[in-house]
């Protein structure tokens, strides 16, 4: 198995899932560059402290993918000085809005219903396979905007661990990351301290119940046959992953030579 290069891992109290992915090797035997390439949760509930400390790490770009209704849950990200702020849902605008409020309420027979015997996973398998082939352009103008001027760069969605993982799993593959190590990277999530917090607003006790947890925990888990189907969706679809990413996203050779520029020591 791959090994990541051994990293200082700051204590964000505010921001879940924060990190550097400098350090990953390519298939060519050279390594993204450390400071260039972050992702993380949310940074709406950023401290003054954690905003600090994103602020000293010299961010050109910090790439949002929340739709309007994580917005509204989370609220907006907090500002950090000559940072550009750049929202690119990558789910419909009010996806997932009734469905939060479902599981702050702890309803928890409708979450039987929606969540139990597998469907869970499956939920999380098709957003994957919808992202690849349905947001072509949001994923496009990332690895443009990454080769022309948008480094160093922060990756986020609400947990930072699906859609601001896929995204960043597609900019390491532009770049000849190995797919053990993004792989592996991307398991990072699941580690306790980077876990989405979910706050439940329900009063009665199906708010609180274990039972509501279990049926969460597939949304709340980085699991490797997610990111497995993301790439056997560009497979299916375009035949390979370098066609993905020319013919799928627009993005040439002479892109990915930027990139490669840009992100690798």
């Amino acid at each position: 198995m791959t090994q990541q290069v051994p990293s200082t891992e700051p204590e964000l109290s505010g921001v879940r899932n924060f990190r550097d992915v400098g350090g990953l090797p390519t298939v060519d035997g050279r390594r993204v560059r450390p400071g260039v390439l972050f992702r993380s949760g949310h940074l709406a509930h950023a401290t003054a402290e954690d905003a600090a400390f994103l602020t000293s790490l010299g961010l050109h770009t910090i790439f949002d993918f929340r739709n309007a209704a994580d917005q509204k849950l989370e609220g907006p990200d907090v500002e950090l000085p000559g940072v550009r702020n750049v929202n690119l849902p990558l789910t419909d605008p009010a996806h997932g809005s009734e469905f939060w409020k479902m599981v702050r309420d702890g309803r928890i027979d409708e979450l039987r219903e929606t969540l139990g015997d597998g469907k869970a996973a499956d939920r999380m398998i098709n957003s994957y396979r919808d992202i690849v082939k349905e947001r072509t352009a949001e994923q496009s103008q990332v690895l443009r905007a990454l080769a022309e001027d948008s480094v160093p760069a922060l990756m986020h969605c609400a947990a930072g661990k699906d859609r601001a993982g896929l995204s960043v799993a597609v900019t390491l593959l532009a770049v000849g990351v190995e797919r053990e190590a993004i792989l592996a990277d991307y398991l990072e999530s699941n580690a306790k301290h980077r876990r989405y917090k979910v706050h439940r607003s329900g009063s009665s006790a199906s708010a609180y119940s274990p039972e509501v947890m279990v049926l969460l925990s597939p949304l709340f888990e980085a699991r490797a046959e997610y990111l497995t189907t993301a790439f056997e969706t560009m497979e299916e679809t375009w035949g390979d992953v370098d066609t993905y990413l020319e013919k799928g996203l627009g993005v040439t050779p002479e892109i990915r030579e930027r990139l490669r520029e840009r992100l690798l020591d």
